[in-house]
């Protein structure tokens, strides 16, 4: 059975927030997001909005794709 999307993505920003050395507060900082729905995304809880994934990707300096590429 595949993975959830949201627990892929979650991973995801996981992974290069961790990089980064940032905490989630950091990175919703950085994003202009709140540092619990960061953790909701974390835990792939969230289904993020195409905005707030543009906003992410920005504050981690990947590209939208970087994010998203295990969602297959």
């Amino acid at each position: 059975m595949p993975k959830d999307p949201k627990a892929l993505f979650g991973e995801s920003v996981r992974m290069h927030r961790h990089q980064l050395g940032w905490t989630q507060e950091e990175l919703a900082e950085a994003a202009g997001l709140h540092f619990t729905y960061i953790g909701g995304i974390e835990r792939g809880e969230r289904n993020v909005g195409l905005l707030n994934i543009v906003n992410i990707a920005r504050a981690l300096a990947v590209p939208v794709s970087v994010l998203t590429a295990s969602l297959k």
